[in-house]
């Protein structure tokens, strides 16, 4: 298994990032923060995952553990491949995802592209469990139900529930959720 790589980034192409190793460049699949933290760096370390198939040995390149290890329990979920769990980590931050996953939050995983009510239904019902002994801190859970109110208002008024989220990002989130909600629309 190949946990993590450290060398120069020499290109980045439509499947990811290529890292010289000691002069072996591999080809990387990255989350957006993995590619942006190797963005300009003469040199960088990247957890990484190794996918093995019948026909490929594919790399999977992270910011951070956090991400790896989300990305990990998300093959665990039955249907869930390398691609889609790419994606889903990519969506957003892991705390948040975790949050999401704590508060059977299955809309939150819907927004990603290529998952479908079904399948963002299993990612939190089959995970709920198995992260459970990872403690969402209370002050995150106490803020996600406003949180959630506001989302749903927002959506319910033409939103997706990606533009949702990023509209709520830039509001207070200490604020009512009819506040919230006045704000991301005058941000709009």
């Amino acid at each position: 298994m190949i946990a993590s790589l450290r060398g120069k980034p020499v290109a980045r192409t439509p499947e990811g990032l290529v890292l010289d190793v000691g002069g072996v460049g591999y080809l990387i699949h990255a989350t957006p923060r993995a590619l942006a933290r190797a963005g300009g760096a003469a040199e960088t370390t990247l957890p990484t995952y190794l996918a093995v198939r019948e026909d490929a040995l594919q790399l999977y390149g992270f910011a951070d553990a956090d991400e790896r290890e989300l990305f990990v329990h998300l093959l665990a979920v039955n249907g869930i491949g390398p691609k889609v769990a790419l994606a889903v980590v990519s969506g957003s931050p892991a705390p948040e995802l975790r949050r999401a996953i704590a508060l059977g939050d299955a809309a939150r995983f819907q927004a990603i592209p290529g998952i479908g009510k079904k399948t963002a239904e299993r990612i939190v019902l089959e995970l709920k469990e198995r992260l459970a002994d990872e403690a969402v801190p209370i002050s995150a859970a106490a803020g996600t139900r406003p949180h959630l109110v506001a989302r749903a208002a927002l959506v319910e008024l033409g939103y997706s529930v990606g533009e949702a989220e990023q509209a709520l990002a830039e509001v207070d989130p200490d604020l009512p959720p009819e506040e919230r909600v006045r704000q991301a629309l005058r941000a709009a």
